[in-house]
């Protein structure tokens, strides 16, 4: 097992399965505000109003959502930390 940090290049995974409104939102939104810019976040969730509140979410906190996918009832987002100056629009 290697000590060294995570590399940039490859996503964080945040997994949220079987957790309830708000508790999905309010976990991304936490993840998103000490995630380096930058890197992203790749969140797993099964909450069905997980597919309008992470977006929203996402948007508040100034990330950038690149994927949102559904897979029977999980749902996957995948979110990157704009570097600064850059958009998240």
């Amino acid at each position: 097992m290697s000590d060294a940090p995570p590399s940039p290049n490859f996503p964080i995974a945040l997994d949220l399965s079987g957790l309830k409104c708000p508790l999905p939102a309010l976990r991304t939104r936490k993840a998103l505000r000490v995630l380096a810019p930058g890197r992203r976040l790749v969140v797993t969730c099964t909450d069905p109003l997980a597919g309008i509140d992470i977006p929203h979410a996402v948007r508040e906190e100034g990330g950038l959502l690149e994927a949102q996918e559904r897979d029977g009832a999980a749902f996957r987002f995948t979110i990157r930390r704009p570097a600064p100056g850059g958009t998240s629009t």
